[in-house]
């Protein structure tokens, strides 16, 4: 494969990249010839395409991997990326840092030296605190519905964090209160996001009874099964859910009633978030909706935010919403269905300030800015005390 189609807009690095079966690894050289050296285990894809490309305004991981080995080659050390599941890579060459985001730290971190820094990136809850929460959320739609469905989150047990010397983590005090025990460093920084709207101006006497559901794979996990229930007994409100329900088909044939034969419910499927598809739907709502069982911080949420939907979030969202939200402390529909009304019936003028005090949250700690700004201040202090 040519290296032309290969575009890395590092200024201060040159680039080589080594084919082997696949893209196995990629190797950034820092340009002051560094002896240093970072093997970085998160995701290839940035590094093989343009700034262009699509990918970077579908996750955040895409941007922040590439942001990630900036910062060390900033630092002068070179860096090496593979894939997170690449499962066969062997280290030859001698690294000064490790950072894994999972499944590769418990493999790699024995066959590198004594005094190699191991950094886990952690970017969801504690794969036990998920793998738990999922299957409970599975448990209890089983004695709602009397249907078993298929988990869709679970995550391969590690013990990253037992083998990591520190950690930074995406998501808050809740998320990383599923690594406490550990007894590792963790340092927190900000999620960043895929897009950024101007501020809406609504007429929240219209739309104050219109609330979004937007969520990736996971219907149950991420807690659209208790939304619908929810909306289902509230008529007078309305619900638009953009996600892949559609490739779930277990969920989709259960609810297929709620989803596709309710008034009140506007199932839209996967979206494009740049699109004025969304556009349109975020300036005619109110209020995000997710009560998700387990998140590292939830770009769903973020993306809201930003948008100025006021969010009515779980805990394990990994969001905080800093008053201008509300904050579900048992997710049953019960709950959904009173904060969702308590949140309705506020005045005009306190919809209006929690929208844009949602909007300015997001644009001051979730941002590409704030991001790289956060991770530079990490390595520079974990440099300070090496």
């Amino acid at each position: 494969m040519s290296l032309n189609n290969v575009k890395i807009n590092f200024k201060n690095a040159k680039k080589t990249i080594n084919r082997l079966l696949k893209w196995d690894i990629i190797t950034l050289k820092a340009e002051n010839s560094a002896k240093k050296n970072v093997l970085l285990s998160y995701i290839t894809l940035p590094f093989r395409i343009g700034a262009d490309n699509p990918a970077f305004y579908t996750h955040t991981n895409t941007w922040e991997c590439l942001q990630i080995a900036k910062t060390w080659l900033n630092h002068g050390f070179n860096v090496d990326i593979i894939d997170w599941d690449n499962h066969s890579f062997v280290p030859k060459k001698d690294y000064d840092v490790f950072i894994d985001i999972h499944s590769n730290m418990e493999r790699i971190a024995p066959l590198l030296k004594k005094n190699c820094l191991k950094i886990l990136h952690i970017t969801g809850s504690h794969w036990s605190f998920q793998n738990n929460a999922e299957m409970k959320r599975l448990s209890e739609l089983k004695i709602r519905k009397g249907v078993q469905l298929k988990p869709r989150r679970q995550v391969p047990p590690s013990l990253g964090i037992e083998y990591a010397d520190c950690a930074t983590i995406l998501g808050n005090k809740f998320t990383q209160s599923t690594f406490a025990y550990s007894g590792k460093p963790l340092y927190q920084i900000p999620l960043s996001t895929t897009v950024q709207f101007p501020f809406f101006v609504k007429d929240f006497n219209k739309i104050r009874k219109n609330y979004l559901w937007l969520g990736s794979s996971g219907m149950v996990h991420k807690g659209l099964d208790l939304v619908l229930d929810a909306f289902s007994q509230m008529p007078d409100y309305h619900l638009f859910i953009c996600g892949p329900v559609d490739q779930e088909k277990d969920f989709h044939d259960l609810y297929y009633k709620e989803l596709y034969q309710s008034q009140n419910i506007e199932t839209m499927g996967f979206i494009d978030i740049r699109s004025d598809k969304f556009l349109n739907i975020i300036k005619n709502t109110c209020a995000l909706i997710y009560p998700s069982c387990s998140e590292g911080q939830a770009g769903s949420v973020i993306t809201c935010l930003h948008a100025g939907l006021i969010p009515v979030i779980s805990e394990q969202s990994g969001v905080d919403i800093d008053g201008f939200g509300i904050l579900l402390n048992n997710n049953s529909i019960e709950e959904i269905i009173s904060s969702i009304k308590y949140l309705s019936n506020k005045p005009k003028e306190e919809l209006e300030s929690m929208s844009r005090n949602a909007w300015d949250y997001a644009r001051i700690h979730h941002t590409r800015e704030n991001f790289a700004k956060c991770y530079n201040t990490f390595v520079d202090d974990i440099l300070s005390n090496q």
